[in-house]
């Protein structure tokens, strides 16, 4: 029988995720609080069905939404999913969440016989889209057997961090840290040259050529170049991730002094009305602060 996996989450990446198992074979079922993002994917060949109705036919449940209390709300709500779904059913929660809320809601998974695999996932809006993500992945190993398909339709590369949910969030953490301070400071790399006549254009020919590049800094400075700062990842992905990463850094009093400023350059920017855009838009903040004019902005 072909293996029935349901996203939940349908942006930039569940998106994608979704689009991955359907090319994969699945019948796939995606759902979003916007409806248009349910109908556009259900025109795609997305399978039909309220959640509610649908939830004891489904294998893996993909939750792919912002942060912990929407990944609860999703499981555990007034109208969650994990009561409904069928013994043996595994949930795969792929939002940047505390360890410590990857371990709770591995608990009560398991008292409706449900397996929970904590998989944070690394790549980006097209990787998902190409089922090439890198997941960092934790849980039993019969939570791995069950989502098995759906790693294999989603992912590139599983990391298999543990036996027990925890340790993926944990990697999911380190990660975020370099990433997130990665494309702030190449906002401050790009901006810094701008102040010495380096356009952005040459900077990204130049640098990401060089050993001050990073994957972060290929990726995201195109969208500076280009004026193009449709969102692939948001600016408002960054408090709340990098927020999370110093939270945990404190609980195991540890000082992460660079996160920290990185974490203000993102909340300048949220407040200066960039929330909604891609996070390259950090940028902006540099930029305001210098009086200089990025790619595609007014004089």
């Amino acid at each position: 029988m072909p293996h029935t996996t349901a996203v939940i989450g349908l942006g930039s990446m569940g998106y994608g995720m979704a689009q991955s198992c359907l090319a994969a074979g699945h019948i796939t079922h995606g759902f979003d609080l916007n409806p248009a993002q349910t109908e556009r994917f259900r025109a795609e060949g997305g399978a039909p069905g309220d959640l509610a109705d649908i939830a004891g036919t489904v294998d893996t449940v993909v939750v792919v939404v912002l942060n912990a209390a929407q990944t609860e709300s999703v499981l555990f709500g007034d109208a969650g999913i994990v009561p409904h779904l069928k013994p043996g059913a595994v949930v795969m929660a792929c939002a940047t969440v505390p360890p410590d809320f990857a371990r709770d809601m591995e608990a009560r998974c398991a008292t409706h016989g449900v397996h929970y695999l904590d998989a944070p996932i690394s790549g980006g809006s097209i990787k998902a889209a190409q089922g090439a993500l890198s997941i960092m992945a934790a849980g039993t190993p019969d939570a791995f057997s069950a989502a098995r398909p759906a790693l294999d339709a989603m992912a590139e590369t599983v990391f298999e961090l543990g036996d027990k949910a925890g340790p993926g969030s944990a990697m999911k953490a380190v990660n975020q840290l370099l990433a997130g301070v990665h494309i702030a400071t190449m906002a401050e790399a790009l901006t810094f040259g701008m102040t010495q006549g380096v356009t952005p254009d040459q900077f990204l020919d130049v640098i990401s050529k060089c050993a001050g590049s990073s994957w972060m800094l290929e990726n995201r400075a195109p969208h500076i170049v280009q004026g193009d700062y449709t969102p692939h990842s948001s600016v408002n992905i960054w408090p709340k991730d990098l927020g999370i990463v110093l939270d945990i850094a404190k609980s195991a009093s540890f000082s992460a002094p660079i996160t920290a400023t990185a974490l203000q350059q993102f909340i300048a920017a949220a407040g200066m009305g960039l929330g909604a855009e891609d996070d390259a838009a950090v940028a902006k903040v540099y930029a305001r602060n210098a009086g200089l004019t990025l790619p595609g902005e007014d004089t």
